[in-house]
């Protein structure tokens, strides 16, 4: 499957930047993020992008189509992960993986056992890049 085109900040891309920098490079997570960050099809200042992207700090609907199953999470960095509370660390397949998303875009996310999901994104209930709010 092709990966869907996607939409990052200028902010976003800086800060993510840095934190691969500040880690060990061969961590999956983060071969996984520069992946995302090097595919990136455009590059926009957080006033200007749209409200239906999922930017750090989004909190985002999607769906699981095998099963159905709707998921509410926050991409968030990882020292704010916590599973509990729907806070997916950017490091982790699926929070690399919605980093750009458009709603409506569908991505393949890798599971324990060797799986693949097709998770769908339904919603981007907040942006903190729309809204102003940019905590790092």
């Amino acid at each position: 499957m092709t990966a869907p085109s996607i939409t990052l900040t200028r902010l976003d891309v800086q800060r993510l930047e840095r934190l691969i920098d500040s880690l060990d490079d061969t961590l999956p997570g983060v071969i996984a993020l520069q992946t995302e960050l090097d595919r990136a099809d455009t590059v926009v200042g957080h006033d200007e992008v749209p409200a239906d992207v999922v930017t750090m700090n989004s909190r985002v609907h999607c769906r699981e189509e095998g099963s159905g199953k709707d998921y509410h999470l926050t991409l968030v960095y990882p020292k704010d992960a916590n599973a509990d509370q729907g806070k997916i660390s950017i490091l982790a397949p699926v929070g690399s993986a919605l980093l750009g998303l458009k709603v409506g875009q569908h991505i393949d996310w890798p599971a324990p056992g060797g799986k693949t999901l097709k998770l769908t994104l339904l919603e981007v209930e907040s942006q903190p890049a729309n809204g102003g709010a940019f905590p790092e």
